[in-house]
């Protein structure tokens, strides 16, 4: 009886190690799948600020922006305080939940309390001139990061 009931946790045991075997190759297979499946889900936007939002125009259409290039009114670019010229970002309406994608070209606003000045194209698109006074909460999202090269001038 001794030697029947040594069998049986004998038996029991290797079941278990069997059981558990498969259970730690398959943690040890998930934890790189999950790594893959998170480096293939789209990267998060990184919020850079909210706040108001205005938008120029007409007086400045045909000026050098502070990059350099020439102002365009109906183009989809926006000036920002200290993003670098060439960032792409994504300004969503806190208002109307529009979205625009703007290039940064410009420096500015220049009132304290705006976080972006956008051109009369990407105001017209996000609803801006629409509003009135021309100013609405909006939130800004880096969409491509810094551009590869410096374009600082």
């Amino acid at each position: 009886m001794h030697r029947s009931l040594c069998c049986a946790l004998l038996a029991l045991s290797a079941a278990a190690q069997a059981q558990e075997a498969p259970a730690e190759q398959q943690s040890s297979v998930a934890e790189p799948l999950a790594a893959v499946q998170q480096a293939l889900e789209p990267a998060q936007e990184n919020e850079v600020g909210r706040g108001l939002a205005s938008w120029y125009g007409e007086r400045f259409h045909g000026r050098r922006t502070a990059s350099g290039e020439r102002f365009d009114m109906h183009a989809l670019t926006a000036a920002h305080r200290t993003l670098p010229f060439g960032t792409i970002v994504r300004v969503r309406s806190l208002v109307n939940g529009k979205v625009v994608e703007v290039r940064i070209n410009d420096r500015g606003p220049h009132l304290a309390r705006r976080v972006i000045d956008l051109s009369k194209g990407a105001a017209r698109a996000l609803g801006l001139l629409d509003s009135g006074t021309g100013v609405k909460q909006v939130q800004i999202s880096t969409f491509v990061s810094i551009p590869e090269q410096n374009t600082w001038r």
